[in-house]
């Protein structure tokens, strides 16, 4: 397989007792964006997310989540949203952005919303999608088999084609990116993480952010639910709620230029002002 190309620069940090891989995107950018993607989405899956980004005039940064192919392994026990949300403070740290913007999809979502609580003085925050499963809740739609179908195929070497029967949608290069980078991911990370779906209470940090917030929802996702979407807006009406349509929970996979199209023009609204040099 011919791995497709990647144009973010690649470095490592230490943070929160562990090293972690990024990758840096347009680093003479203006304003800085911390990228975090999802469950199973090494940095290398946001790529085309952050070369868009980056575009638009950002500096942006993509780990890999702990656990994800160059980030250290923890270890069981390791992989708590608080695990997360230190990681993600500490690298920002390391890496001296300057009030970065929070976007995160999925498990990101959820880190960047939890970041922001121990961080409140950083920038907006984008909410890709977030999993709104929890103690009392529906659970989260794909389970945990699921996940491991897909991440033991990935490991006994699979290919675009195979990737396409779980993602129809997706544009050829993305299906390629996950069939070769899919096994990095560590099974505890993948089935730990998913357990924090069921366990860890998302609507207790979402009620508690400070910072401008948005909440981008899948228009056909089965994450966020229309009834949830209501909750969430009963508990924080002054948090908007954008809907890309066309899209199901992998929501920049399924329309990269619909997620744009919501995401950019509120950063830009948002963002903090560029500081006199």
């Amino acid at each position: 397989m011919i791995s497709p190309p990647v144009s973010g620069r690649r470095v490592a940090v230490r943070a929160n007792g562990i090293r972690h891989e990024v990758l840096l995107y347009n680093e003479g950018g203006a304003t800085d964006l911390y990228l975090v993607p999802g469950i199973t989405s090494p940095a290398v899956a946001a790529d085309f997310v952050a070369v868009k980004l980056a575009a638009a005039g950002y500096r942006v940064a993509v780990p890999d989540v702990r656990g994800r192919d160059g980030s250290d392994i923890p270890g069981p026990g390791g992989y708590t949203l608080v695990d997360y949300a230190c990681d993600a403070a500490g690298v920002i740290e390391a890496l001296c952005l300057d009030r970065p913007v929070l976007v995160g999809h999925s498990m990101g979502a959820r880190i960047v919303a939890a970041a922001s609580l121990l961080r409140p003085d950083d920038g907006p925050v984008v909410l890709v999608d977030p999993p709104v499963s929890g103690p009392g809740r529906e659970p989260y739609p794909t389970t945990r088999e699921q996940f491991l179908q897909q991440l033991h195929e990935a490991q006994r070497g699979t290919d675009a084609d195979a990737v396409r029967r779980f993602y129809p949608r997706w544009p050829e290069r993305e299906l390629q990116v996950r069939a070769e980078y899919l096994a990095s991911c560590d099974e505890t990370a993948v089935v730990e993480t998913h357990e924090g779906f069921e366990s860890e209470d998302f609507h207790e940090i979402f009620v508690k952010l400070s910072a401008p917030t948005l909440l981008v929802l899948g228009a056909e996702s089965p994450v966020v639910p229309k009834a949830a979407a209501r909750e969430l807006t009963a508990l924080r009406p002054d948090i908007a709620i954008e809907n890309v349509a066309g899209a199901g929970h992998m929501v920049p996979w399924d329309n990269l230029t619909g997620f744009l199209d919501v995401v950019l023009p509120y950063l830009a609204r948002t963002r903090p002002p560029v500081p006199d040099a």
